[in-house]
């Protein structure tokens, strides 16, 4: 099932209300979100999973976590009630992002 774009919109928006600059590409019907060009969450089926980190852990305090898609590692999903609190959610991300590392560069085409 994919996610409504108007869903990544809201949650985009919320966001860049916050200060944030964020964001989003679509990857398979579902969407990658970044910030300073860090993938750091993503929204599929509806709903908000943010990469794991234990910085961000440690700001969330205890928070359901599952799979965004099968197969995949357990992150923690955000409800969507926190979605409205864009100091929140801005500083949430800006945790994630710098906790996780630098993109790798991308190959030269030849």
């Amino acid at each position: 099932m994919s996610s409504d774009p108007k869903t990544v919109d809201y949650i985009l928006d919320q966001l860049q209300s916050g200060g944030a600059d964020v964001s989003a590409k679509k990857m398979f019907g579902e969407y990658g979100l970044y910030l300073d060009g860090k993938m750091v969450a993503m929204v599929c089926d509806d709903q908000l999973f943010v990469k794991g980190t234990p910085e961000g852990r440690a700001f969330t305090g205890p928070i359901e976590e599952a799979p965004p898609y099968p197969q995949a590692k357990p992150h923690p999903l955000i409800d969507g009630d926190r979605w409205d609190d864009a100091d929140w959610m801005v500083e949430l991300f800006r945790i994630t992002a710098d906790a996780l590392p630098a993109p790798k560069p991308k190959k030269a085409k030849a």
